[in-house]
């Protein structure tokens, strides 16, 4: 109960208190403890807020305290959620099961008095509520949904093509916004052509274009300097250098465009955003996404493909055009194969292509390919 660690019940609980309605008052400490705890091991409050949405979820749905929780309460919690119109996906609800058991392992470790402290106030005390049988395990790698896929050259094609039309679309039709499309339209090239993320690329300063002394003539644009990358939990952003391949070229063209034709009409002034907006901001991700999404539809592509399939798009691409494994987990920033390769998906044409090599090695003259 003297425990002098973040989250610890005399930090957070007055003992010489009485509270009218105590039970209410310890959970408010509760939260307020391990926000301290999480917020003291460096955790972003991006983490820590939707933890504590989730414990206080948990609260409302069964009417019940955290000393009060049982695995029935855990169970009924996680079953409401998959149904509905809007029933929530497997990896959904695994992190949903791992706020709450991090949340409970807080409360259960004696260097932070909680179990003491319940027991003298309501003679019950937490436990922990998801186990081994009534959790989602990890059975497969990859759990997103099947139908987000990279682009192949055509889809990529076309959705440059809708991109690129877009202002004048817009300005036949007597509207605001042929600036921002003309914008968005460099934007999406740009994610491609160095696999960004969206926020990645909503993050980015005009310095971070960067130039290659190994590659002069791609001259500023030689390489992306990701100073926010995707975090591990916990952890400060990532940050990684991409280099700009020549099969990528083209788009040296397209930023230097919006750098010296497009960008200077939003009168930026001073602001150090790579991408700006008509009130003189920075792009956000949800603009990026909508950027992405208007694209699609011009492009009549499958309405299932996001701005995170650009990424998966980089990945495929970069390794048909014949670059190391290795190359390809740096340049997106993986900190392991398993995870660039879930990305991964080549076409046929390349596979095939690997195939005749090997039986060309193999067999020498003798191989053929019957049609």
């Amino acid at each position: 109960m003297g425990s002098d660690a973040p989250g610890s019940v005399h930090l957070v609980l007055a003992d010489n208190v009485v509270h009218l309605d105590p039970e209410p008052a310890v959970f408010a400490a509760m939260l307020e403890g391990w926000r301290r705890q999480q917020s003291a091991a460096f955790f972003s409050p991006s983490t820590i807020r939707p933890r504590l949405r989730m414990i206080r979820r948990m609260e409302e749905f069964t009417g019940q305290y955290p000393w009060q929780w049982t695995p029935a309460e855990g169970e009924a919690f996680i079953d409401h959620l998959r149904g509905g119109e809007r029933p929530i996906t497997v990896s959904t609800a695994r992190s949903y099961e791992v706020a709450i058991s991090l949340f409970l392992q807080y409360l259960l470790d004696s260097r932070y008095g909680w179990v003491e402290a319940c027991q003298e106030r309501f003679g019950e005390v937490p436990q922990l509520v998801f186990h081994e049988g009534n959790s989602i395990v990890h059975r497969v790698e990859y759990e997103g949904d099947p139908r987000r896929r990279p682009l192949d050259y055509d889809e990529i094609q076309a959705l440059f093509d809708a991109a690129d039309a877009r202002p004048a679309k817009i300005r036949e039709l007597g509207r605001k916004g042929a600036l921002c499309a003309a914008r968005d339209a460099v934007v999406l090239k740009t994610m491609y052509a160095y696999g960004l993320r969206r926020t990645e690329t909503s993050k980015l300063d005009v310095v971070d274009l960067r130039r290659n002394r190994s590659a002069p003539r791609f001259g500023r644009c030689g390489r992306v300097q990701v100073r926010f990358g995707k975090a591990s939990k916990g952890s400060p952003p990532k940050r990684r250098s991409v280099l700009l391949v020549p099969e990528m070229d083209w788009v040296v063209d397209a930023l230097e465009f919006w750098l010296s034709e497009v960008r200077p009409r939003f009168s930026p002034g001073s602001h150090p955003a790579l991408w700006i907006t008509e009130r003189v901001g920075r792009l956000s991700p949800r603009s990026i996404n909508e950027a992405f999404v208007a694209a699609r539809n011009d492009a009549g592509l499958d309405e299932h493909l996001d701005p995170h399939c650009l990424r998966y798009s980089f990945v495929t691409h970069l390794t048909e055009f014949g670059y190391p494994a290795r190359f390809v987990q740096e340049q997106v920033g993986h900190a392991s194969a398993s995870t660039t390769e879930i990305y991964m998906g080549v076409s046929d044409e390349f596979r095939n292509r690997l195939l005749e090599a090997a039986l060309r090695e193999r067999l020498g003259d003798d191989w053929e390919v019957t049609p």
